[in-house]
Parts: structure tokens; C-alpha cells; sequence
């Protein structure tokens, strides 16, 4: 299997979070699994869980990152986020890029689940690409409002290059 490039705004978007060893993550919608490659490079004793809707995306996040499943640091599952049962009671830090759910519809159920299984001090990464300027407040606005509303501290960071707004919810 020739070895994919894991883009620059998914580098970015992993090394802002500061993934440590011993981190217990979740990732929403892990797609075709190159966050997942970039997290589980960096766990030792740590575990991510990553879901997706779509069986095409946890197929190929499975190839991808066949290594860390048979390693024991992940876990993938086909499953929507209203009804995850986190294998790991206890999260350090959540990631999701480019997830519509966050600002297109009322997730007040999801984030209460996350603030429920999110440690003290952990935090809850939201990134989107930049690809309609025009748009992004939008997005910004109703997913740190969500954020907000379902009892985390917001905070947003722009990165220029590669375009990407990030947006922390911290408990």
C-alpha cells in the first residue's frame, strides 16, 4: 500500500491541539483517515476513537491506519454522534474537521454528550476549511454558539496558510 500525504491543514489542525502520549480522543467524521494517521502517530498509551456516518469513510480509515487498529490505539465505527457510547469515559480532546453538524442544525443533544465525557480541561476541536470566505462567519458564529451554549469556553483561531479557522471549546 503506497503511504497517502496527510494534507497541511490536517497537519496544522493536529499539531495546534498538542496531541500527547497518553490522550484519549475522539474524532467526528474521520472520512478517508488522514487526522486519524496524524493523531495516532502521536499516542503511546493513549486511544482515539474515531466514527463516521458513512461506511466508505470508516473502511477507509481502517486501511489507512491498519497499524493502529491491530496496536490497539484506535478504534473506528460506523455511527452517528447523537448515538455514540464512548468506549472511553473520559476524553482529553475531541476533533472534528470540516463537521457540517456543529453549525447547520440544533446539536444541543451532541454537545451535552461531549461535555459530559470530556474531562476538566479538556477541549473540544472544531476546524473548517476556508473555501467560502463569505460563509465562515456563519459558521464561526453558530458553532462557538453551540459550543457555548452547551457549557464550554470558546475560543476561535485563524490560521492563514493553509486557510483554516479553528474553533476550541474548552471545559
Amino acid at each position: 500500500m503506497v503511504a497517502q500525504a496527510i494534507p497541511a491543514r490536517i497537519r496544522w489542525a493536529v499539531e495546534f491541539m498538542d496531541v500527547q502520549p497518553s490522550d484519549h480522543v475522539l474524532e467526528i467524521g474521520c472520512g478517508p483517515g488522514a487526522g486519524a494517521e496524524a493523531i495516532c502517530s502521536k499516542l503511546e498509551t493513549g486511544k482515539l476513537f474515531a466514527i463516521d456516518r458513512s461506511e466508505s469513510g470508516v473502511d477507509r480509515t481502517k486501511r489507512r491506519c491498519a497499524k493502529y487498529v491491530d496496536a490497539g490505539r484506535l478504534t473506528v465505527r460506523q455511527i452517528d454522534l447523537a448515538t455514540l457510547r464512548v468506549p472511553v469515559k473520559r476524553l482529553t480532546k475531541v476533533y472534528a474537521f470540516n463537521v457540517n453538524l456543529f453549525w447547520v442544525r440544533d446539536c444541543a443533544d451532541e454537545i451535552a454528550l461531549l461535555h459530559e465525557r470530556v474531562l476538566p480541561g479538556g477541549a473540544v476541536f472544531l476546524f473548517y476549511e476556508v473555501k467560502f470566505p463569505d460563509q465562515m462567519p456563519t459558521v464561526v458564529e453558530k458553532a462557538s454558539a453551540a459550543l457555548a451554549g452547551g457549557g464550554f469556553r470558546v475560543s476561535v483561531v485563524e490560521q492563514k496558510a493553509p486557510a483554516v479557522v479553528g474553533i476550541i471549546g474548552r471545559r
